[in-house]
């Protein structure tokens, strides 16, 4: 369970017991969407980087291999050989977002994979069946992610059908870890509050929401649409009607500046696919800003991505070999980035924990942006 260590201003230092190990937070999530992260990254490369958490895709696992059969292998754990938490997310954003002709009504959603066409029904009892089956430390609430900018009467009724699913899936979740077969018996379930862009939509879910007793909560559909300022205007509004002695979790966001800025605002858990997508196109973070290694200048570049960093690409590499692996198309310029890029987040928000442990985050987050704008 969680415990709140400190707190700084609405920044919150914490600590969270698992079945799966203690996840200390504020935490990146790696996200592993189908059960790997993009870019030839083991999980033995995860434990060198500093990862506590993977973060898989309930939807994708679903419709390609089968969380049935990962059930039958053993679980998502043994499948991917991770001994550390995991967090599904709960296949709502990509049935909303991917499967293009869908129909909702109250039951839950009917569509068609992206993979094959054949009709898929996910509704709330379906998706905690599938996480389930899947057996990750933590299970995303079934939900509707409406677009930021959705009108007002939409996002009213789809954020109380919300609320109405995320009733069944709590049900569902105390059935399902009861059962004699199920291969994680200690299943934690995270609610998410929605609302979109309009404060008072989001304020009365989160009250409501919050009365459940659940084992976290999520603030999702941001970063949709919404400008930055938005974003954070939501999370400043939203986040003081959660319960602080739980941990928080900002959805899909976001590059290092988000981070500092969600953090300042109380959230615990974060994920994004920024680090690895960009890091496949040769675009890596660096405590002077972000770097584009297929520029020119780099051509005879023999320094690392960053000096001091102790991630394996810049340990061993020169910014000029990666940019040649990268030119020549070769996986491994692809790996050494994402690798680089993961382990940047993951000691970053090492950093943040020891800024608030000290009681200085204020004063380091200024400097981390200060740094970050300058540019080499």
């Amino acid at each position: 369970m969680y415990k709140l260590i400190k707190t700084e201003g609405r920044a919150k230092r914490g600590v969270m017991e698992t079945v799966h190990g203690t996840i200390q937070t504020p935490v990146f999530m790696n996200v592993g969407t189908v059960a790997a992260i993009k870019g030839a990254v083991s999980t033995d490369d995860l434990k060198e980087i500093g990862c506590q958490v993977q973060l898989s895709n309930t939807y994708h696992l679903h419709v390609r291999t089968g969380d049935k059969l990962i059930k039958e292998l053993g679980g998502l754990h043994k499948f991917m050989v991770w001994d550390r938490p995991i967090l599904t997310d709960s296949g709502g954003f990509q049935v909303f977002s991917l499967a293009g002709l869908r129909k909702i009504k109250e039951e839950g959603v009917s569509f068609n994979s992206h993979i094959d066409g054949r009709k898929i029904f996910m509704g709330p009892e379906e998706s905690m069946q599938i996480q389930s089956n899947l057996g990750s430390t933590i299970a995303m609430a079934f939900d509707e992610c409406p677009p930021a900018k959705a009108e007002r009467s939409y996002v009213e009724a789809s954020v109380a059908r919300t609320e109405r699913w995320l009733e069944r899936c709590k049900v569902e979740m105390d059935r399902l870890n009861s059962l004699e077969d199920t291969v994680n018996k200690h299943q934690m379930l995270f609610g998410i509050n929605q609302g979109a862009v309009y404060d008072d939509i989001r304020i009365e879910n989160a009250k409501r929401i919050s009365e459940m007793d659940l084992d976290g909560y999520a603030v999702g559909g941001l970063a949709v649409g919404e400008t930055h300022e938005e974003m954070y205007h939501v999370l400043e509004e939203t986040v003081p009607y959660l319960p602080k002695d739980k941990p928080t979790y900002l959805m899909g966001v976001g590059t290092p500046a988000n981070i500092l800025e969600g953090v300042e605002r109380g959230i615990d858990f974060f994920d994004c696919v920024y680090p690895s997508r960009n890091g496949r196109h040769g675009h890596v973070y660096t405590n002077r800003g972000k770097l584009n290694l297929f520029n020119q200048k780099f051509e005879k570049d023999m320094r690392p991505i960053e000096e001091g960093c102790n991630c394996p690409a810049c340990r061993t590499y020169s910014r000029a070999y990666i940019r040649h692996l990268l030119k020549a198309k070769e996986m491994l310029g692809m790996r050494l980035c994402v690798l680089h890029n993961l382990y940047f987040y993951n000691h970053m928000m090492e950093e943040i924990r020891d800024a608030l442990d000290e009681g200085n985050f204020a004063t380091y987050k200024k400097q981390k942006l200060e740094g970050m704008e300058a540019g080499e």
